[in-house]
């Protein structure tokens, strides 16, 4: 008797453990949610790596005008 009694409290257990789960639709808001937030960051940083490939750029050119000017 104890047995079959701890096996329906398991079983029970059991349910109400996956019934207080996040549902499915929870779960695929977060994933899409992620998903954007990991999208974003990498704009950004694509964003942000042109940024500095042009600063780069200006930096180089301002000084090779001005070595190439002091040279003279």
């Amino acid at each position: 008797m104890k047995k079959v009694v701890l096996s329906v409290f398991a079983i029970a257990s059991m349910m109400a453990f996956v019934a207080c789960g996040p549902s499915a639709e929870i779960v695929t808001q977060d994933s899409l949610a992620a998903a954007e937030a990991a999208s974003a960051e990498m704009e950004a940083a694509k964003m942000q790596a042109e940024q500095d490939s042009l600063v780069k750029l200006i930096v180089d050119t301002a000084t090779h005008a001005v070595d190439a000017h002091t040279a003279h």
